[in-house]
Formats: C-alpha cells, structure tokens, sequence
C-alpha cells in the first residue's frame, strides 16, 4: 500500500493535487517583471557600450560586459519562468518546473566567467593603466545606476527570494547596480586625482562581487541537479521522528530532494506491524507519517509518497537499502 501527499484517500495528505499548477500565477507574474528587467537590461547594456568605446574606460566595458551576460541570463531566466507555467504531463509528470533551476545554473555559469575576465584585466590594468575619458564614464554610469535601481526594485516586489530562477535575476541586476557605483566612483577619484588605476581597481572590485555569490548559487542549483537533500531537512531525524509513529517497525528507502527550490519531496518505504492490514487502520497510520512530516521540521514537504509493506514483505524487497 503506497500515499502520496495529495493522491489518494489513504495518504493522509493535505489535498495539494497533483497537476502542480499551484504556482503558475506566479510564475506570470515572474514572467513579466523578468520582461520589464530584461528589456531595462538591453537599453543600459547599449548604452555603456557606447560609453566604454567613447571613454576607452575599462570599468564601463566590464559593467557593459557584465550587462551583456545578465541580458542573456534574464532571457534564459524569461525562458525558464514561461517553461514552468506549462502544466504536468503523462511524459512529464513534474511540468517543467525544473526549467528555473537549469536557467539559474545557466546563468550563474556565465557570470562566473564574466567576473573571472574581468579580474584578470583587472589586474593587468593595474600595471598597465590607460588614459580614460571620465565624463563620459560618469554619465554612462549614472544612467546604469538608474535603471538599475529600477530593475531592484521590480524584482524585489515581485518576491526575488521566492525560487533559484528569481534570485539568480536579482543577483545579476545587484551586481550590476554595485559594478554602476564603482564605475562612478572611479571617476570621480580620476577626475579628483588623476590617478588613473582607479579604473583597473573598480573593474576588480566587480569581479569581487560577482565571483563569490555565483559560486554560491552554482553550488546551490547543482546541489538541486543532483537530487541532493533539501538544505536544514536531516534525514537522520526524519527516520527517527517517523519510527516513532504507533505501529511503525523499519524505515528503509528514505529519499528526500527537490524538484525545484520550492519544491521538496520525500519518499520512504515504511515497515508496520501486520494488524495495520487487518484492522483497516493503515489510513490512519499515513496520516500520522505526514502529520509527523508537517509538525516537526522545518522544511516543509509538500509531496511525499509512504510505500507501507508487512515485515514479511520487507525482507524480500528487491533493491531495498537504507
């Protein structure tokens, strides 16, 4: 006897369904802002290209670089959001909702290699610094600290946190907000000193703060990929807390993942004692191993299945682990 989370009458579930639509509202409203950011993206990325090309700054044509892999990581994340409203199939029974992961890993990837260019030009322009045209630089700058800004905050108030596929959105437009402060101030120390490595210095600072956080949602979305335990989910005291529950002798096939970063799921093969068949109360038995999963972790799991087997049956179980 198996249950799911929203399957059957017998699981002890909280009737989620299983067409996973639930977020599809949400995934419009990604869509759009996504479209609002991208199109605010291509507009800047023109923009200090021209500027970089007129004031031979380097700072400027890191940031454009930078502008031009977030312009191509928002329209993958724009694929990605218009791939996840698309409803659950027989073939594929998940939708498409893994499409955001695929796209935030895509996208991290991409900005990694920008920050890494950037670094070691960076550090090349130190030795060998270059004459920059910095009224041009400040104004180019300014126009991309502006739509920047803009682009935070339409993402912020369309929920940046609520999966890796937004967060990777907002973490590019960050960046660029931060690249579009360091290339003013370069400037303005130029224009104030005449030193001219101030350049090379806010070109490292970006690739400062672009490598770090894209190792960070690269680990993150790999981690998603390869079907790894949910972030603070401990199977160990999962076993333990569903051993617990009256009538429960072994837990063995535990398996929890995620399909996507808001969707975690759990799967277990759970030995009871042989009345839980006779008496009929096996259904009672499902609502306590999801009650047991909704009340004591902090992860929420949304989707679990429970395969209820006799002890009889456990110790013939083909391909059966821990």
């Amino acid at each position: 006897m198996a249950g799911d989370g929203g399957s059957s009458p017998v699981s002890g579930g909280h009737s989620h369904g299983h067409d996973h639509g639930g977020t599809a509202g949400n995934a419009a409203g990604h869509r759009r802002r996504l479209a609002i950011v991208l199109a605010l993206t291509s507009t800047v990325l023109v923009v200090e290209v021209i500027g970089a090309l007129i004031s031979g700054s380097l700072a400027l044509l890191a940031d454009a670089a930078h502008m031009l892999t977030d312009a191509a990581g928002l329209a993958i994340a724009l694929i990605a959001a218009t791939l996840a409203m698309r409803p659950a199939t027989a073939k594929r029974t998940w939708g498409y909702r893994r499409a955001e992961v695929l796209g935030a890993t895509l996208q991290a990837a991409a900005l990694f290699a920008v920050g890494t260019y950037v670094l070691i030009e960076g550090v090349r322009r130190l030795f060998e610094p270059a004459e920059i045209a910095t009224t041009p630089v400040l104004v180019f700058g300014v126009v991309g600290l502006v739509a920047n800004a803009i682009g935070i905050v339409i993402l912020t108030r369309g929920g940046r946190s609520s999966n890796v596929n937004m967060r990777a959105a907002f973490l590019e437009v960050l960046n660029d907000t931060l690249g579009s402060v360091a290339v003013i101030l370069s400037a303005i120390v130029i224009v104030l000193t005449g030193w001219q490595q101030a350049d090379a210095v806010a070109s490292l600072l970006i690739a400062v703060l672009i490598i770090p956080r894209t190792i960070k949602l690269l680990r993150e979305t790999i981690s998603v990929l390869l079907e790894s335990t949910p972030p603070g989910l401990d199977l160990v005291d999962v076993r333990g807390h569903l051993l617990g529950v009256r009538h429960v002798l072994d837990v063995h096939d535990l398996h929890a993942s995620q399909i996507t970063s808001e969707l975690p799921v759990l799967t277990a093969h759970v030995v009871v004692e042989d009345s839980c068949f006779q008496d009929g109360h096996a259904p009672q038995v499902l609502d306590q191993l999801q009650a047991c999963l909704a009340e004591h972790f902090d992860v929420s799991i949304a989707h679990s299945t429970f395969q209820l087997e006799t002890p009889a049956h456990a110790s013939h179980e083909l391909a059966a682990h821990d």
